[in-house]
């Protein structure tokens, strides 16, 4: 009998093995083998960068720490000048704070290059976007629109990229799954599960897709509300203009307000309606706490004043507008989500990345116009030079009137911002 060589050939990875997995070669079996992403090599110039950012970041963090504790030593002497307000001490110290958390994650950072880390290098990088986020809010209220924003800003697109290279599941989103996507996309949208979390955790994959629509949709929406509620209720018969951004129909509280309810939400969709309204009321109402101190700190604008309210905190929120957000939250879940979801999947699944992509940058440019005229009109309210081209662009298009009609709800004073003028 003739015996027979079986050769098998290795099966096509499925969906499953190339979220975790790449293929290669084996140099002697000339099989192809599987590889896990994250057990891949990251490249040597990482590494030296990995040195630097320990280096760095050890040393910051000591020079961070010695600084926070002479501020305090000064200001508990009487060595601080009289014009840094107690809000405004505070926040330079919440800032040195996360500059120093920032310093401690770079050495993290550093070692889990270093030892090939990748998944945990990218968590790490995610948790430093945020920090330097929260640093630079920080730095907003203290010094404006200006240009100590700029490290941040370069950190932070650096971070972004680091993250995109480093974590396992988008390296291989780009070397596998890149093939695979358009048949997938085209194959979801049409049995209409498009955007569902495919774990089953939650109801919808919280990727930036999902959620720049959610923050689109619901600023519009948001804003024809507060419009309508207005008019009707507080002021009938009288319109004021509620826009929160200079260009378009958009109200970005409300935006980011229901991206924050559904990530808090997400895993909780099939849960009792009493357990999402609490957890809607708690987020719903530290957000638009924050949201006003952040405000008026920042700009020395008041947008909202619920003094004297019913469990009024500080004016900034109060018991009625936390059952509201807890509602809210309750219909956004249970009845919204599955709505906007059908209706984002409405843009053809071969131009979903290009209207986004477009749509994004346009939104983006708009904040960022939105807060430079807004720290030009401080200037202005405030008697500071305006010298610059950009505050004198914005003195010439966006006037002090321009910008009391455009945000009709809102009132600048600039006494009440913790900025050194």
């Amino acid at each position: 009998m003739t015996n027979k060589k079986h050769h098998t050939v290795p099966e096509s990875p499925t969906l499953s093995q190339t979220k975790s997995t790449s293929q290669a070669i084996d140099e002697n079996s000339h099989q192809v083998v599987e590889i896990p992403i994250d057990a891949r090599k990251i490249p040597l110039i990482l590494k030296v960068f990995g040195i630097l950012c320990i280096i760095v970041g050890a040393a910051a963090v000591g020079l961070i720490s010695w600084f926070i504790v002479r501020l305090v030593h000064n200001v508990q002497t009487g060595n601080v000048s009289e014009q840094m307000q107690t809000m405004a001490f505070v926040i330079a110290i919440v800032e040195l704070v996360f500059l120093a958390l920032l310093s401690v994650c770079a050495v993290l950072f550093g070692v889990r290059l270093i030892r090939n880390k990748r998944h945990n290098a990218a968590r790490i990088a995610i948790a430093m976007i945020v920090i330097t986020l929260l640093a630079a809010l920080c730095e907003m209220m203290s010094s404006g629109f200006s240009l100590s924003l700029l490290p941040f800003a370069i950190i932070l697109v650096f971070l972004v990229v680091l993250q995109s290279y480093l974590d396992p599941s988008l390296a291989q989103e780009r070397e596998l799954k890149r093939h695979l996507r358009d048949m997938e996309t085209r194959q979801e949208a049409e049995d209409g599960t498009l955007g569902r979390d495919e774990s089953g955790k939650g109801y919808i994959a919280l990727n930036f897709f999902n959620l720049f629509w959610i923050f689109v949709v619901c600023s519009v929406l948001g804003l024809i509300i507060e419009t309508i509620f207005h008019m009707v209720f507080v002021d009938p018969g009288h319109y004021q203009d509620r826009a929160g951004l200079l260009f378009g129909p958009f109200s970005p509280i409300y935006g980011f307000g229901a991206v924050l309810m559904t990530i808090a939400l997400n895993r909780f969709h099939d849960k009792n309606i009493l357990i999402i309204f609490l957890v809607s009321a708690v987020v719903g109402g530290a957000f638009e706490f924050f949201t006003s101190w952040f405000m008026q700190f920042a700009f020395g604008i008041e947008a909202w004043n619920y003094s004297g309210t019913f469990l009024s905190i500080d004016g900034r929120t109060n018991g009625m507008f936390m059952c509201m957000w807890g509602a809210l939250g309750v219909i956004w879940i249970k009845l919204l989500l599955p709505w906007l979801l059908k209706l984002v999947n409405l843009i053809p699944w071969n131009w979903r990345y290009v209207v986004t992509t477009i749509c994004a940058a346009l939104l983006i440019t708009d904040g960022a116009m939105t807060l430079i005229t807004l720290d030009c009109w401080y200037q202005r309210e405030a008697h500071l030079p305006q010298d610059t081209a950009i505050q004198q662009f914005c003195d010439k298009h966006f006037d002090n009137a321009y910008m009391a009609e455009r945000f009709q709800s809102m009132s600048l004073n600039p006494d009440s911002a913790t900025r050194a003028r």
